[in-house]
C-alpha cells in the first residue's frame, strides 16, 4: 500500500494545480496566459514540473486588501446563534403570516356563505314558479 503513496501524492498535486489554475481569474495569472499554464500542468504533471511551476510562479499570491485573512475576520466578527423562538424578527414574520392566513380564511368563508345563499335562492326560485 505504501508503494502507491507517491503516485497518489503526485496525482493529488496534479489535480489540485489543474483545478486551481482553472478557477484562477485571468488577471491574477502571472507570466504566461492561463491556457498555456493549463497545457503546462497537463503535459508536465507526471514529473511534477507543471504543477510545481504553477504553484510557485503562475498565480499571483497576495493577501486580502484589508490585510486580514479570512480566519482573522471570522475571529473578530463572530455571530451569535439565536434560536427561532428567541428571534423577534422570526416571530414577527410568523405573526404576519398568521394574520395573512386568517384574512384569507375569512375571505374563503365569506365566499362560501355567499355561494350557499345563492344556491338556496336558486333552489327556492323554481319552486315558487311551479306553485304559480
Amino acid at each position: 500500500m505504501l508503494r502507491y503513496l507517491p503516485f497518489l501524492l503526485v496525482l493529488a498535486l496534479w489535480i489540485y494545480a489543474f483545478i486551481d489554475c482553472l478557477n484562477t481569474p485571468e488577471e491574477e495569472v502571472r507570466g504566461l496566459p492561463k491556457v498555456v499554464w493549463v497545457i503546462i500542468i497537463l503535459l508536465f504533471g507526471e514529473v511534477l514540473v507543471g504543477p510545481v511551476a504553477w504553484l510557485v510562479a503562475g498565480r499571483n499570491r497576495r493577501g486580502p486588501a484589508g490585510g486580514a485573512t479570512h480566519s482573522e475576520w471570522h475571529r473578530n466578527h463572530r455571530t451569535e446563534f439565536v434560536a427561532p423562538d428567541d428571534n423577534p424578527e422570526f416571530l414577527n414574520s410568523l405573526k404576519a403570516e398568521n394574520r395573512k392566513d386568517e384574512s384569507l380564511l375569512k375571505d374563503w368563508e365569506a365566499d362560501l356563505r355567499r355561494r350557499e345563499e345563492e344556491l338556496k335562492r336558486r333552489e327556492e326560485q323554481p319552486r315558487s314558479d311551479e306553485e304559480s
